[in-house]
Formats: structure tokens, sequence, C-alpha cells
């Protein structure tokens, strides 16, 4: 092989290997911009459960208020106006409750699917 074709050859090959390492640097920032994502989601995740968590004793104590006699002794009084009228009572709608109760039991089947799917990868 004279001087000419091993400058050739050797050009091919620098080509080549700059190919590789373009594809290389694509794939690490695909990766990269993959790796942020997923992190930022399980760091979101991770702080959405722990308040959820805490808000799980909020659902124990409601979902035992809603139709029971306080509730019912509750919703008589601000149907006769006893209650001022700057008073939160969201909680004295059925259906707001009734939603928010079945809301919370939809969502822990949502997660309970997840993590069997999860599972099974």
């Amino acid at each position: 092989m004279n001087e000419l074709e091993k400058k050739s050859s050797a050009k091919v090959r620098t080509s080549a290997v700059n190919d590789k390492i373009q594809d290389a640097i694509c794939r690490v920032k695909e990766m990269e911009s993959r790796f942020e994502k997923l992190a930022q989601a399980v760091s979101e995740l991770s702080a959405a459960l722990d308040k959820y968590a805490d808000a799980g004793d909020s659902l124990k104590v409601l979902d035992a208020y809603y139709g029971s006699d306080e509730w019912k002794s509750d919703f008589a009084a601000d149907e006769k106006g006893l209650f001022p009228k700057d008073l939160k009572r969201g909680v004295l709608s059925e259906d707001a409750v009734w939603n928010l109760l079945s809301d919370y039991r939809e969502l822990n089947e949502r997660m309970q699917e997840m993590v069997g799917d999860n599972v099974k990868d």
C-alpha cells in the first residue's frame, strides 16, 4: 500500500470512528435526558406519596364522619341556616365528599395496578 492509500485508509477509519463517537454522544444525550426526566418524576412521586400517606388519617376520619349521625346533624343545622355564612362547608356537600372518597379509592386501585405491572417487569 502506497503512502496515498495509507492516508486515504486512515481518513476512512477516522471518519468511521468519528461517526461512532457522534452516535455515542447522541445516545448519551438521549439517555441523560431520560435519566433526568425519570429522576424528577421519582422525586415528585415520592413527595406526593408522602403527602398522600399523611392524608390517610383524614380519609378514615372523613369516611367515618360522612353519613354519620353527626354529619346528618351538621347538615340539618346548615340547612336551617344556623352556621355562619362565611363557614366553609364543602364537607356537607354529599356529592363532593362521595366523589373525593371515590377518587381516593380509585387512586389506590390505580397505584396497586401500577405496582403489579412493575413487579412483572
